[in-house]
């Protein structure tokens, strides 16, 4: 059995078989990124509070994270890769969609990408040494991940991929944030 092949059966377990109805009515909404917007307000929030004038500089940073794991992605990977979302695949035989398919590629997750870059952005200047904190954001991520392949949109390649780029791309970020004289934000 090749990759895709693995990729595409993982899909199905994730997709069609290990499913229940409260997933099915959670994770929709979950995955939405209005869903969480109280959270981003909080954490903007948060930072002008705590840091005043500092947060700027950590917002900035913040926001180029996500814009830049957003932009690679879907511009740098998806539109060269050109991989059908599996919702968009008439080869696949069974395919649960319980969101709105959308007309751009799989490959790499924009979720997946985001949201790990987001996570490990804060991770590296709010919650490296707050254990309940680190944990939020990693599985925060990791569920929204989840989600994309559970609804039906993207294959578990797709979610692993744009992880690891979103990762990548906080890595940059924090080294860049703190190559330029920016403290972190909360010990």
């Amino acid at each position: 059995m090749g990759i895709v092949e693995l990729d595409q059966s993982l899909f199905h377990l994730l997709n069609s078989e290990w499913t229940n109805s409260v997933f099915d009515t959670i994770l929709p909404i979950w995955r939405d990124k209005y869903f969480w917007l109280p959270v981003y307000i909080f954490i903007i929030s948060f930072a002008v509070f705590n840091q005043g004038k500092k947060a700027y500089w950590f917002l900035l940073f913040l926001i180029a994270t996500a814009g830049a794991a957003d932009l690679i992605s879907s511009e740098g990977i998806k539109k060269n890769v050109k991989r059908l979302r599996p919702c968009n695949d008439t080869e696949l035989v069974e395919v649960r969609s319980l969101v709105r398919c959308g007309s751009g590629y799989s490959f790499t997750s924009n979720h997946a990408a985001n949201h790990f870059a987001v996570s490990f952005f804060l991770l590296g200047t709010i919650g490296i040494r707050k254990r309940k904190l680190r944990w939020a954001l990693l599985i925060w991520a990791a569920s929204i991940a989840y989600a994309q392949v559970y609804v039906g949109v993207h294959y578990p390649i797709d979610v692993l991929s744009g992880a690891i780029l979103g990762v990548l791309v906080a890595k940059m970020f924090l080294w860049l944030y703190k190559a330029s004289g920016q403290s972190v934000v909360m010990e």
